[in-house]
């Protein structure tokens, strides 16, 4: 899959522009604040209806304008499709080859992207919760039932919670009612950590490859699942479902004191290893950003696992972040693979010539102007 044309009329800076692309690699270059980020944001909203920076519709708009038009043409294994969003301050309208789609729900999967820039690389930076946003966003796109089940289970937490609160406070006293819901919590939370270790599992597996190309073999990530119950590897999910339920029974009277749910899914952590050592407390600053890297980029090869097709990828100002050495086995990693937007202040010689036949933009402005690629 990929973008091979992009038509923006009043999105952001852009008042009219039309742009066709490489499938391979594709180069944004300019200085701070005059578009590149806009026009990888628009590629993001055209795919996703929703941009990653704001809410606000008003704000995607040229200023003064009353709507913004994301016309793009997509190369998929089945043949050529033509998405549209139209966007306005009183909402939105998706086409699909010219025909207006009933619910937005209907438009989005058609086109897939993923996004990773600076801010992402709190996924191995920050708290356990950015961690676990990742696997059950990336991983409920992939596998409906993983949502459902992460759905029903966040709806049953939240009773759950709700009456232990009432346990606490004396407001109620029946234990057989908490007993339920634990079961019920049980038995979803056994599925979700069950298709976790799953996820996981694959994308280990792809990150670890990733990670040796990036660092010459010098680094070995691996991933190591922290559950909030006792160990869960290899085990099934009836076994899950008993080492749940056991926690919340061992544990009830501690749980009613603090009136929350000590135990599950929602407490659970992924940490990231490089050879052996945990990332976030003992790498240095460009581990860390190559580790998130290399779980992004792994998440491109799990999704072609799924899909049967590769994703867009858009990499928003990283190559600053990474080191020569870094930089170009990150280019090496996706050449050929998936198509690529990059934006960056400017391309060093040597990193341009280890990229095969790129196209180079050089935006300014709102302006987009196309540059020999040597």
């Amino acid at each position: 899959m990929y973008l091979s044309e992009l038509a923006l009329k009043n999105f952001r800076n852009y008042e009219d522009v039309e742009l066709s692309f490489s499938p391979k690699i594709n180069v944004l270059i300019g200085e701070n604040a005059q578009g590149k980020t806009n026009l990888l944001e628009a590629i993001y909203v055209l795919a996703m209806t929703r941009s990653h920076r704001t809410s606000s519709e008003r704000e995607l708009l040229t200023f003064k304008k009353e709507n913004a038009t994301i016309r793009g043409t997509i190369e998929r294994k089945l043949g050529k499709l033509k998405l549209e969003l139209i966007l306005s301050k009183k909402g939105k309208k998706a086409k699909i080859n010219h025909l207006e789609q009933a619910r937005l729900s209907q438009y989005v999967g058609q086109m897939n992207v993923i996004l990773f820039a600076p801010e992402d690389l709190a996924l191995v930076k920050g708290a356990p919760a950015v961690r676990r946003r990742f696997i059950d966003m990336e991983f409920g796109q992939i596998d409906p039932h993983y949502l459902h089940n992460l759905s029903q289970y966040r709806t049953i937490l939240k009773q759950r919670n709700k009456y232990l609160k009432q346990l606490q406070s004396k407001k109620a006293a029946d234990l057989v009612l908490l007993d339920v819901l634990s079961d019920q919590l049980a038995a979803f939370g056994a599925e979700i950590i069950a298709r976790r270790l799953k996820f996981l599992d694959k994308l280990e597996r792809y990150a670890q490859e990733i990670q040796n190309n990036i660092t010459q073999t010098k680094e070995n990530l691996s991933f190591e699942y922290e559950a909030s119950i006792s160990e869960v590897s290899e085990k099934s999910v009836d076994e899950l479902y008993g080492a749940l339920r056991q926690s919340f029974a061992d544990n009830s009277k501690k749980e009613i004191f603090q009136g929350t749910t000590l135990y599950g899914p929602h407490r659970d952590d992924v940490r990231f290893l490089i050879n052996m050592r945990n990332v976030q407390t003992y790498g240095s600053q460009g581990q860390q950003r190559t580790t998130a890297l290399s779980v992004k980029l792994a998440e491109i090869e799990l999704m072609k696992e799924e899909t049967g097709e590769y994703p867009i990828l858009l990499l928003d100002d990283v190559l600053s972040e990474l080191d020569g050495d870094r930089q170009t086995h990150l280019l090496k990693t996706i050449q050929d693979k998936v198509q690529t937007f990059l934006t960056t202040p400017s391309l060093s010689e040597i990193t341009r010539q280890l990229i095969d036949d790129p196209k180079i933009f050089r935006i300014a402005q709102g302006k987009v102007e196309l540059q020999k690629s040597n």
